[in-house]
């Protein structure tokens, strides 16, 4: 089948890592179902995998395919979308939390492909209202995002969140869920561009990296790391929140502990979803008429163009490949 996949990493140029050719047809394991796939968005995750990188205990079998999102149909015809957590058949509460949690493409074949296979509790129906185009950006990007506003936040209708970086997929998600839910939404990014863009999606200021503020967020959301760090941690409020998800500039931070405790700052982490937040997720898109932020929309044949979209900075909104 056709297949865009990882032969052999390489962290140098993860460009020339990627190949666009075939692979075998998917073993359906028992409990587990096959998906068409029709779209299937990219995450930085790829772009990781691509250089050889994992936060799993072992290392990836290449060759892997690509892909954690995908939205596409069963061999019975049913529309689905794709919840990416792969836990036990038999997990209870938070799926986050378990030791042994991957995602499509770490362990098991990725979405970029004719087919995937998926346990059947990761195969949601595709809700009424939601596009198989829009749905295919779910899974990663918006669950993450879902979860830093709603479960980790603390943040209460009409309050204030800061929105580091602009223009990813987990950034732009982030501004349309917090205008849909009735927050202060102020976003920052490098250039007048991201800018435009956030207030375009409904953020109501708009801030150059590392710029005053006029006054203190209640929460302050950074997928960006090392580069965003500190203007994060200056521009949350007294007893407020700082939400890191990401670490796109760098992993090591330095820390002045003081502030932290005598503002009583909360600083949480967070990855992915449960599948409870991405039911939830899903009504709140569709009931709020959230239309995601789509930068481009590619054939999974050029799936190159895009993962070199995402390694030079330039992406605005995600970057979905159609099959």
């Amino acid at each position: 089948m056709f297949a865009v996949y990882c032969e052999k990493p390489d962290n140098e140029n993860p460009l020339a890592a990627l190949v666009v050719g075939e692979r075998p047809e998917p073993v359906v394991p028992d409990g587990w179902v096959r998906v068409r796939v029709t779209h299937a968005s990219l995450n930085r995750h790829d772009i990781f995998t691509l250089r050889g990188i994992t936060g799993q205990d072992t290392p990836i079998p290449f060759p892997m395919i690509l892909g954690n999102d995908a939205s596409g149909v069963l061999d019975d015809g049913t529309p689905v979308v794709l919840y990416p957590l792969i836990t036990g058949p038999d997990r209870a509460g938070d799926e986050t939390l378990d030791l042994g949690w991957h995602v499509l493409s770490e362990k098991a074949q990725g979405t970029f492909a004719d087919h995937v296979v998926v346990p059947r509790r990761n195969a949601l129906p595709l809700p009424d209202g939601l596009s198989p185009l829009h749905a295919s950006v779910m899974g990663t990007a918006w669950l993450t995002a879902y979860r830093m506003l709603a479960t980790k936040s603390g943040l209460r209708l009409g309050q204030t969140m800061l929105v580091q970086g602009a223009t990813g997929g987990v950034s732009t998600a982030l501004i349309q869920l917090g205008r849909a839910s009735g927050m202060e939404v102020w976003a920052t990014s490098r250039d007048a561009r991201g800018l435009d863009l956030a207030t375009g999606l409904g953020a109501h200021r708009g801030f150059l990296s590392g710029e005053p503020l006029p006054r203190k967020a209640d929460a302050v959301f950074d997928s960006v790391g090392k580069a965003t760090w500190a203007h994060s941690l200056a521009s949350v409020k007294r007893g407020g929140t700082v939400v890191a998800m990401g670490m796109t500039t760098g992993r090591r931070v330095e820390m002045d502990l003081l502030p932290v405790i005598v503002n009583q700052l909360t600083v949480a982490g967070t990855i992915m979803g449960t599948l409870e937040e991405m039911r939830d997720l899903l009504g709140l898109v569709v009931g709020a008429s959230i239309v995601p932020q789509i930068g481009d929309v590619l054939p999974m044949e050029r799936a190159g163009e895009g993962v070199r979209t995402m390694v030079e900075g330039r992406t605005r909104g995600k970057i979905v490949f159609t099959r």
